[in-house]
């Protein structure tokens, strides 16, 4: 059934996602649930700084990190869904996330 004027989509997931780029000019992602940007964690010794500037980058759909993640060398991913989007794809393995006052957390390397 199409959508009507006042029918409301609900709207795809976002995430905010920094580019970095290496010497030799490989990419790593910085991929981080739009809720949790500039927020700090802390537990024990472990230590989330989302208010870094690497991972303070632009607002990306789902599609859209999909299509990063093909030119990219090592992925950075914090939060739920996120990783869980990572997880989806087969990039990250559940026993190897890590979590930061319940906080996931995972890297990754694509090549």
């Amino acid at each position: 059934m199409p959508a009507g004027p006042n029918t409301q989509l609900k709207p795809r997931y976002r995430m905010i996602v920094k580019i970095h780029k290496i010497q030799d000019g490989r990419r790593i992602l910085a991929i981080c649930d739009n809720d949790l940007i500039g927020k700090k964690f802390e537990e024990g010794k472990l230590q989330l700084d989302l208010s870094s500037d690497f991972y303070n980058g632009k607002e990306r759909s789902e599609e859209e990190v999909i299509e990063l993640l093909k030119g990219s060398y090592i992925v950075n991913i914090v939060g739920k869904k996120s990783i869980g989007l990572m997880i989806k794809l087969g990039v990250v393995n559940e026993k190897n996330i890590l979590r930061v006052k319940n906080i996931p957390h995972a890297q990754a390397v694509l090549e």
